[in-house]
């Protein structure tokens, strides 16, 4: 798998929301490698503060070469990022990790909780892209609140796919959590569920799966410092009772490998 370290110059800044926001960059070597599910990590360039790059899911990718990236301000190091300007640099490296497999003539669900609906965006196009869009497949973008849902429906809107929304207070869409929709709107069971969000979603997914016997990949959220298995600070366990390290092994699984508190 090629990764490349490359300067990435930001072209376009969108602020979403209060605390949420969406870069554009010039990264050819890198967006014409990724695939849907890999990350990078990113550090401001020519500065050493904060030390560590940050990982960050890809949030889209193109054959112009644009990368893109969604993200919430929640410390020092997104701050930094969420100050940036146009034609600033940032040093990347990528593109890191395990996507999504795509199943080939099989209906899917996409489901994403939180920042997770952002990196599915990239796994919707390309299903489109390569015509593996089914009649019958779903898209399910849940969140805390509006704030967290609704940037991003005008995205998935343009695949013409059933698009279900729901918000834990109710403020758009349905009220109640993602994996409700999967209780009250069943699947077929030839159905591959691909999720991405927090751990309690991703466990609770995989109950629903393990009971319904539907295949899911799922991509998981770990602190992680280097992104390439040297600091080991990602590590899960998987279901053999070994660990796994979410940088390399994943960050997407096969739900069925991992221990979940359930």
């Amino acid at each position: 798998m090629t990764q490349y370290q490359e300067k990435a110059s930001i072209t376009r800044v969108e602020r979403l929301s209060t605390q949420t926001l969406r870069l554009t960059m010039r990264s050819p070597l890198i967006a014409g490698a990724a695939r849907p599910g890999q990350f990078i990590m990113i550090r401001p360039s020519e500065r050493h503060d904060p030390l560590l790059g940050r990982p960050f899911s890809i949030h889209q990718a193109t054959g112009s070469g644009t990368l893109q990236i969604y993200f919430n301000v929640v410390g020092r190091g997104t701050a930094i990022l969420a100050s940036a300007r146009v034609d600033d640099e940032l040093d990347l490296l990528g593109p890191l990790g395990r996507g999504y497999q795509l199943v080939k003539d099989a209906p899917a669900c996409l489901i994403g909780g939180g920042l997770g609906i952002a990196p599915l965006l990239f796994l919707a196009k390309e299903r489109s892209r390569g015509g593996h869009h089914a009649a019958d497949d779903r898209i399910i973008l849940g969140g805390r609140s509006r704030a967290d849902v609704e940037p991003l429906v005008e995205d998935y809107a343009q695949f013409g796919l059933s698009l279900h929304c729901i918000t834990e207070d109710g403020t758009f869409g349905e009220k109640g959590l993602a994996t409700d929709l999967l209780i009250t709107h069943p699947l077929s069971t030839d159905t591959v569920i691909y999720g991405c969000g927090p751990q309690p979603m991703l466990a609770a997914l995989h109950g629903i799966c393990v009971k319904s016997g539907n295949p899911c990949q799922v991509s998981v959220e770990s602190v992680m410092a280097c992104g390439m298995g040297a600091c080991l600070g990602c590590t899960v366990m998987g279901h053999d009772d070994n660990y796994v390290h979410v940088c390399v092994d994943g960050p997407v699984f096969d739900a069925r490998d991992l221990q979940w508190q359930l």
